[in-house]
This record gives C-alpha cells, sequence and structure tokens, in this order.
C-alpha cells in the first residue's frame, strides 16, 4: 500500500467513525424527547440530518444502532383495571364496523396502571379515534370513577362544534357505565358504546395508546413518588401527542392530524 494509500484508508476510516458519532449523538437526542420510539421512525425523523453527515441508509442506521445498544427492546406486563361484573347497564357497540372519517367522530376512553413505591396509580385517557390524539387524561390513586369524569371532561373542553355526532367508545368497567359518567356523556349529546364480551380488541386503539406511553415513554417505570408519576405522565402525552408520528396518519402527529381536520 501507497503512503497516499494509506492515508486517504485511515482517513476514510475517521469520518466513517465521526459519522457514526454524530449520529449517535442525533439518536441519543431524539431519544431524550422519544426515549423508546420505534427505530423506522426514528430514521425517519432523523433522515435529514443523517443524509447531512454522511451516506447512511437505513440498514446502516440500524447496524449503528445495534453496536451502540441503542435498539428497543419491548416489555409486557399486565394488571387487571377492568370490573365488568356490576348492575349497572352495559351499552351496545356501536363502532364495530363503523368507517372512521374524521375526528370527534369517536372517542375510545381507557384505564392503565402506574407503579410508584407507594402502590398502583391508575392513569384515565380519553382518545380521539381518527387523529390518535389524547384529548383527556388524568392519573388517580384509585380506580374510581373521579378519574374517569376528569378525563372526559378535559376531553369535552377541547371538543369546539357540536354538530356533529360523536360516539364515546369504552369498555364496561364500572366507571363508564355508572350514574354520573354515563349522565355527563347524555348531557353532552355523545352516544355510548362499549366492547362486547370484554373482547379486548374492540377497544385496540385505547390498549395501543396506553401501550405506547409504557413502552416509548419509560411510564413502565416505577415512580418514587405520586408527583413524579404525575409529571412524567404530563410530559409523556405532551411528547406523544406532540412529537411522536405515527405510520397510520402518513406519520404526522396525532395533534397535527387533530387540528388540521377538528370542525371549529
Amino acid at each position: 500500500m501507497t503512503r497516499q494509500a494509506y492515508y486517504k484508508s485511515r482517513k476514510h476510516v475517521e469520518n466513517e467513525a465521526l459519522n457514526e458519532h454524530m449520529a449517535v449523538e442525533l439518536v441519543q437526542e431524539k431519544r431524550r424527547e422519544l426515549p423508546r420510539l420505534g427505530e423506522r421512525k426514528l430514521y425517519y425523523l432523523l433522515k435529514d440530518d443523517l443524509s447531512k453527515i454522511g451516506r447512511i441508509g437505513r440498514d446502516k442506521f440500524f447496524d449503528i444502532l445495534g453496536r451502540h445498544d441503542l435498539l428497543v427492546k419491548p416489555k409486557k406486563s399486565f394488571t387487571r383495571t377492568t370490573n365488568s361484573f356490576h348492575y349497572f347497564y352495559k351499552w351496545k357497540n356501536l363502532i364495530k364496523d363503523l368507517s372512521i372519517t374524521r375526528v370527534n367522530q369517536v372517542w375510545v376512553s381507557d384505564i392503565t396502571y402506574i407503579r410508584t413505591l407507594s402502590g398502583f396509580a391508575y392513569l384515565f385517557l380519553t382518545t380521539d379515534l381518527y387523529s390518535r390524539k389524547i384529548l383527556g387524561w388524568s392519573l388517580n390513586r384509585s380506580l374510581g370513577i373521579e378519574g374517569g369524569l376528569q378525563a372526559l371532561k378535559m376531553a369535552l373542553s377541547s371538543r369546539g362544534s357540536t354538530t356533529e355526532s360523536l360516539i364515546h367508545h369504552s369498555d364496561r368497567g364500572i366507571q363508564y357505565c355508572c350514574k354520573d359518567y354515563v349522565k355527563t356523556l347524555q348531557e353532552a349529546g355523545i352516544d355510548i358504546s362499549m366492547t362486547e364480551d370484554n373482547h379486548c380488541y374492540e377497544n385496540a386503539v385505547a390498549e395501543r395508546v396506553n401501550g405506547i406511553l409504557k413502552n416509548e415513554f419509560y411510564l413502565d417505570n416505577t415512580f418514587n413518588t405520586f408527583e413524579q408519576a404525575l409529571s412524567a405522565v404530563g410530559s409523556g402525552i405532551k411528547n406523544y401527542n406532540e412529537k411522536r408520528p405515527h405510520w397510520s396518519l402518513d406519520l404526522q402527529t396525532p395533534s397535527q392530524v387533530y387540528s388540521q381536520t377538528k370542525v371549529a
């Protein structure tokens, strides 16, 4: 090998190492906002920046993530939050074969748990089915109906126009079947829909949103205090709504889709 070829080769290796280092820094910066965002979406968000620092295609990008232990490892867990063995009326499923074509056509509500050192806290969510935007949420120390009502009222405050029909869909949990919750929906002119036979696939989007918050925003951690958990939930939901792209939304964020198509 000639001296010229040697130095050219060494310079190439050094440039590759520098480009990889810069790519890792970009990933780490994005992961501070979206801690467990999947690799394909991460590449989509960083594609323009990566093109400026070298020829880093998708496969090479995945290789870099693997070398630096930055690939996301899925986690699974389950705690029951639904009690459907109660005497309240259980409503029919109105959305099973419904075509979802606009925002504020269907809202889905669900409950998930957050661990703290003093025990479970419970996160109530109300999400717009079309845009996937979380419109209302509440973190509570108990599974009582207050959390569900707080999330619902937050969502109602952002609803805007009431000229078009709206369906509220949930499981058959007592929180959603109880008198106060049903009354709030009916007073707002919202139709009520519930899953049949407690099949989770009938509320799949709500379950998916729960999973994203836990798997990608570290809400599956055990927090020291309720207040720490509350802060993490607020931050996670804000980043989910405003910064996380969805394949189902053509890689737009929920807030982008909701604001673009919302009826004033």
